[in-house]
């Protein structure tokens, strides 16, 4: 998309740049998703051997005009579902839709018990419905298009400004407004401001997971304006085990019809409206006093990117001592979402609607 801009990042008076595209690049981005939905479409008739299927008894409730529903994956989570569910309940969500990738620690069981979530289940794992893809696709066709979706993972949590009391119809309102069907949100790794080991989580209380893993990089990211989308490398996981990982997502999407998640949920179709301004970010919870074991077990399911690289990683570093800590000089402790506005992190998207 000629010439590929970066910057560091967070750095509020540049990231404006990257947002806006040029006729030529909304052409080139045009261009591109056709190319890219034709290839799919050929690829997804070899995946007809791909089902999810309603757990619990009983059809698929549709969803009402009224409704904001969250789709999202989980597997062995059982932790994250009471503050998941208070989280995003607190936002406006009205209705829960997951695929339980074969849970084994009462994640399954939990979430049947929430009378606003619609549990699923797959004739496939995680890997073979292109490592979950495949299953968010399916959900957004059972329950239709022409609509905003919520879609993450279930230790994700997105946060904008003064979310505490501004519900996500006021964002999709201010959303509107501007004429942007999707919200990108960098992705934030959270962690302990001591030790892993000190770093417990169970779930099992009104404890929210910031409140344990309370740590964030303030700085070492690269934003980057792609030829597909918005690409956010660097942060922690760089920092501490050297992985390139894509940290950019869409959690608020309006979803329509012939849309697709493409070849990666970082970059779904049509390209040209993955540049919109950062008005939300996803707080990201993989690191407690079990992380390194949580770690071994995801390079033994063999679901996960190239050989579970990213768990590798972590493992090789976490195996080293008991004591180790992930805090650096440019760590700092996360005060609620108006301080990642004035950090640079996201901007506040009710400036504009005169709200």
């Amino acid at each position: 998309m000629g010439d590929i801009k970066s910057i560091n990042y967070p750095d509020p008076l540049q990231q404006s740049d990257l947002s806006r595209l040029t006729t030529l690049e909304m052409l080139r981005c045009d261009w591109d998703a056709r190319r890219v939905l034709s290839r799919r479409r050929r690829e997804d008739k070899e995946l007809g051997y791909v089902r999810i299927y309603l757990l619990g008894g009983g059809p698929v409730r549709p969803l009402t005009g009224n409704d904001l529903p969250l789709i999202f994956l989980t597997h062995n989570d059982r932790r994250f579902v009471r503050s998941f569910l208070a989280h995003y309940r607190a936002l406006g969500v009205t209705r829960f839709i997951c695929v339980d990738d074969a849970s084994a620690d009462g994640t399954r069981e939990a979430l049947l018990a929430e009378p606003d979530v619609d549990v699923f289940g797959s004739t496939v794992r995680y890997r073979d419905a292109r490592r979950g893809r495949i299953w968010r696709e399916l959900l957004f066709a059972i329950y239709g298009p022409d609509r905003w979706y919520l879609n993450v993972d279930s230790d994700e949590y997105l946060v904008y400004e003064d979310c505490d009391h501004r519900t996500l119809p006021d964002l999709i309102e201010a959303l509107e407004r501007r004429g942007i069907e999707r919200c990108p949100a960098p992705m934030l790794d959270a962690y302990p401001p001591g030790t892993i080991a000190a770093a417990t989580f169970e779930g099992l209380d009104d404890i929210m997971p910031w409140q344990v893993a309370s740590s964030i990089d303030g700085g070492g990211y690269r934003l980057t304006k792609e030829r597909r989308a918005l690409s956010l490398a660097g942060g922690m996981r760089e920092r501490v085990f050297d992985a390139g990982l894509e940290l950019m997502k869409y959690p608020l999407i309006y979803w329509r019809q012939g849309y697709s998640l493409g070849v990666s949920i970082h970059q779904p179709l049509p390209y040209r409206h993955n540049f919109a301004p950062i008005f939300g970010a996803l707080l990201h919870f993989k690191f407690f006093n079990d992380a390194a074991s949580m770690a071994r077990k995801a390079i033994a399911d063999q679901q996960y990117f190239n050989n579970a690289q990213a768990y590798n990683a972590i493992a090789q570093v976490l195996d080293t001592s008991d004591e180790v800590s992930f805090i650096s000089p440019q760590s700092f402790s996360y005060a609620g979402p108006n301080d990642l506005i004035d950090r640079g992190f996201m901007q506040s998207p009710f400036l504009f609607s005169g709200s």
